[in-house]
């Protein structure tokens, strides 16, 4: 089979405009980015619940693979491909597996350490049978060459590309707050509604834009704790917002506030500094990878220890009162908005992982 051709294996929820996220955008772009340079693209979606499948998905991906032609290259979102290692160990002799690693599965907060163990072993194994690994970070590909012992060569990090935008036009208090994230523990949802409390007494209002479904007894126990603070008023959850929707709460907004316990990148930060849009966020994982630099080295936000409300309150109470960290950010953020780079890189690098994969099949 030519090198030109792949077969690409996703989870169903890809294009669900209820269930928006950076992996399923990321897969989306790389799809259509490969078709429009000329790549014999085959998509195959997978029902299931992944990453906790049941025997008729792991029989599904089964099915799928062994209908696939002898060293056929085949791209497999981790979000599968890591959840049965034993099917991708059954057919990496005879195709040529290449995985996407979005988020390690036994990083998710909150799951029992007795499941992160097993998830961790089955990616483990996955990652070490396939024939190369695409990592959406340089902080998660140096994580899984370390954490799994995966050899360096075999490791391509394909960071996620970002659209051009026009420059917000936000307020002149810098109140307008946007948190565009699922409503989960990983988010860090809990210490936002914190920071956010401990300046009250501040003028703010905050959206947390995002799928509330993904943990909803998280998300139940966050609004709780809005009511109860009294700032029910203050924090709004609209849900999902996609397209149009969420390119007008960006148009908006001030600051985006991104507080995740962990973070293999965090491509809303992009999409932030792509409008000019400062950002304050976690100092974990990726995301100083994200947030990047100016052309002067400026940082076009502010980075806190993940999982301290009060660092996160501190650098909040700073953004709302003093208007020259404001101003200052906010020229950080618009010359690094020049230097973004867009998916079109992203295509390439991992284009690039599939031929060298196919290669040295």
């Amino acid at each position: 089979m030519s090198g030109r051709q792949v077969h690409v294996v996703l989870p169903a929820s890809v294009d669900d405009p209820a269930a928006p996220s950076g992996g399923n955008t990321y897969d989306r772009r790389v799809c259509d980015g490969l078709t429009a340079g000329g790549w014999a693209v085959r998509e195959v979606v997978l029902a299931g619940s992944w990453p906790r499948p049941g025997p008729g998905d792991a029989r599904r991906l089964a099915g799928t693979l062994a209908a696939l032609p002898d060293q056929g290259v085949v791209l497999l979102d981790g979000l599968v491909g890591c959840s049965a290692p034993d099917v991708v160990l059954a057919h990496a002799g005879r195709l040529c597996l290449v995985v996407v690693v979005h988020l390690p599965l036994a990083e998710e907060t909150g799951r029992p350490a007795a499941e992160r163990a097993v998830l961790d072993a089955g990616e483990r194994n996955s990652l070490g049978a396939a024939a190369a690994v695409v990592a959406t970070s340089g902080a998660i590909a140096r994580w899984l060459v370390r954490h799994h012992g995966l050899d360096p060569a075999r490791v391509h990090v394909a960071t996620p590309g970002v659209d051009a935008a026009p420059i917000s036009a936000g307020t002149t208090g810098g109140g307008a707050l946007l948190c565009a994230a699922a409503v989960t523990a990983r988010k860090g949802h809990d210490l936002l509604v914190d920071a956010l409390d401990r300046v009250a007494h501040l003028p703010w209002t905050c959206v947390c834009a995002g799928p509330v479904d993904r943990d909803p007894a998280f998300a139940a126990r966050i609004r709780e704790r809005v009511r109860d603070s009294g700032l029910a008023a203050r924090i709004h959850f609209p849900g999902p917002l996609a397209g149009p929707e969420l390119a007008a709460r960006y148009a908006a907004a001030d600051l985006l506030v991104l507080p995740s316990r962990a973070e293999p990148y965090g491509m809303v930060l992009t999409e932030a500094v792509a409008r000019g849009i400062p950002v304050v966020a976690t100092d974990v994982d990726g995301i100083p990878e994200a947030l990047g630099r100016a052309p002067d080295g400026a940082v076009p936000g502010v980075l806190v220890p993940p999982g301290d409300p009060a660092a996160l309150s501190r650098a909040l109470r700073d953004w709302l009162t003093e208007p020259e960290l404001r101003a200052e950010l906010g020229r950080a953020a618009r010359a690094r908005r020049d230097t973004l780079r867009d998916w079109r890189g992203t295509v390439e690098a991992v284009a690039g992982a599939l031929t060298a994969a196919a290669a040295a099949a």
